[in-house]
C-alpha cells in the first residue's frame, strides 16, 4: 500500500512589494537578511541574500513596466527549506546561460548553482515569478559530533 504524501508545513511567510528602481536591490537584501535572522533560519543566510539580490536585480533590469512593482516573498517550509519568489510584471521567461557575456548574464547562473531548484512560471494575472529553493544544512552540528574526524573517541 503506498504511503500517503503528507503536505509540507509552512513555518514562516513574508512578502513585500518594491518599486522597480536600482535602490530596491539593496533594500531587498537588507530586508531578507533581517527576516532570515529573525526566523533563525538554519541555512546559509549569505547565500539566500545573494540569490534574492540576483533575482531582484534581474527583475529591476528586465521586468520593468510602468505602473507596476516587483514582489519578493520568502517562505520557510518544514525541514528548513527556504523558497524565494521574485515576481515582476513582464511575462518574458528568463534563460540560464552557461557562459556569461561580459559582466551581464551571470545572475541566474549564480542562483542556479546556489539553489537546490530554480524555476519560473507565468502568473495568472500579470507577469511571471522566478522561484529558487534553498535547503538549510540542518545536519551541520552532526557532521562530526565527536570532533575526531568522524571517529568516536574511546569508550
Amino acid at each position: 500500500m503506498p504511503t500517503p504524501h503528507l503536505p509540507t508545513l509552512l513555518t514562516h511567510d513574508w512578502s513585500m512589494g518594491y518599486p522597480m528602481t536600482p535602490r530596491t536591490v539593496r533594500l531587498a537584501r537588507l530586508h531578507v537578511r533581517r527576516r532570515l535572522t529573525m526566523w533563525s533560519w538554519a541555512g546559509e543566510i549569505d547565500d539566500a541574500v545573494l540569490v534574492t539580490s540576483e533575482l531582484v536585480g534581474n527583475a529591476v533590469r528586465h521586468g520593468r513596466l510602468p505602473g507596476h512593482e516587483l514582489w519578493v516573498r520568502l517562505r520557510e517550509l518544514e525541514g528548513g527549506v527556504l523558497v524565494v519568489d521574485v515576481s515582476d510584471p513582464v511575462r518574458t521567461l528568463p534563460e540560464v546561460r552557461e557562459e556569461a557575456e561580459g559582466e551581464d548574464g551571470r545572475g541566474l547562473l549564480v542562483v542556479a548553482r546556489l539553489a537546490t531548484r530554480l524555476e519560473w512560471f507565468p502568473r495568472a494575472d500579470v507577469g511571471k515569478t522566478v522561484r529558487a529553493r534553498l535547503v538549510a544544512d540542518t545536519d551541520r552540528q552532526l557532521i562530526d559530533p565527536y570532533g575526531t574526524g568522524g571517529r568516536p573517541g574511546p569508550a
